[in-house]
């Protein structure tokens, strides 16, 4: 069975097989953990992403679908860019959407036969998730994944130690 931890830092600065990028449909960069990623990077991941739209996904990355770039000037060695869902669009589909996300990036992770993997706290920035109903999905989402199959070892990085003790406290009464 693998392994799910917990810490605060910065996701770009991580030495990991993937790291989960919560990026907008666009592919282009953005905000927060989207904007740190393509900054830190380069032009690769940029790159990678436009071939992407243009080939595969020329409207944009649907919600809770993902898709893999290499990791460009990142330590890590690949990024798998995933959309969460918008909170006050998504209605009834909101828990569904933020699981695929979740899911759908460790079933990525085991075809590219990564042992490790990291994720931000998707869809809890601008995209307004309560961060603890996220935390709840988050958690139960990475934990099916490898109750049912994997030997993955799964980060959550947090931007800050507050979000952190949320998610901590979410685990805990579970």
């Amino acid at each position: 069975m693998g392994s799910i931890s917990m810490k605060t830092g910065d996701i770009t600065k991580e030495a990991l097989c993937a790291i989960v990028n919560a990026a907008n449909s666009s592919l282009m960069g953005g905000g927060g953990v989207d904007g740190a990623i393509h900054r830190a990077g380069g032009m690769k991941i940029l790159e990678e992403c436009k071939e992407i739209r243009k080939d595969q996904y020329p409207d944009g990355l649907p919600t809770g679908e993902c898709v893999v770039t290499h990791a460009g000037d990142l330590p890590s060695k690949y990024v798998i860019h995933t959309v969460g869902p918008i909170y006050d669009q998504c209605g009834d589909k909101c828990a569904s959407q933020l699981a695929s996300c979740y899911t759908n990036a460790l079933k990525i992770a085991d075809e590219l036969d990564c042992e490790d993997i990291a994720f931000p706290a998707i869809s809890t920035g601008i995209y307004g998730y309560p961060k603890e109903k996220a935390a709840q999905i988050a958690y139960k989402s990475v934990k099916d994944f490898l109750d049912s199959k994997s030997e993955m070892k799964v980060i959550f990085i947090f931007h800050n130690s507050r979000d952190e003790e949320l998610f901590k406290k979410v685990v805990e009464e579970r």
